[in-house]
């Protein structure tokens, strides 16, 4: 498995993850302090900033799960991905983004979100 691989799997277990000091583990893990956050639905910095968009966004959808449903195109220290948003095993994902991850030493230094489908 390549690195990138490794830190969208990663990336992807922080959005699914519900325990509140488990989730904070995994974003200390997996992002930089300095991480920024950029989406259509607002913007943050630092593990505080992310870990507090992530639980807004828990809270909005309860239940649903993230998944990845391509291997990540990456070269250089930047990745893009696409990721599902939906029901445990749907075949239909409810939502649909594409982020754009920048890494450094192994961890996310900047994310850049953008929405292909959200429900009405």
């Amino acid at each position: 498995m390549s690195d990138i691989q490794r830190v969208a799997e990663q990336y992807i277990a922080v959005w699914n993850e519900t325990d509140a000091d488990k989730r904070r583990a995994l974003v200390a893990e997996v992002f930089t302090e300095d991480a920024v956050y950029t989406d259509p639905l607002g913007a943050v910095t630092g593990h505080d900033g992310v870990d507090g968009f992530i639980a807004g966004a828990q809270a909005q959808f309860a239940g649903l799960r993230f998944s990845l449903p391509a291997v990540p195109d990456a070269h250089h220290d930047i990745a893009r991905f696409q990721w599902y948003l939906g029901p445990e095993g749907a075949a239909e994902p409810l939502a649909i983004g594409f982020d754009v991850i920048t890494v450094e030493d192994g961890r996310i230094k900047q994310v850049l979100g953008f929405l292909d489908k959200m429900p009405g």
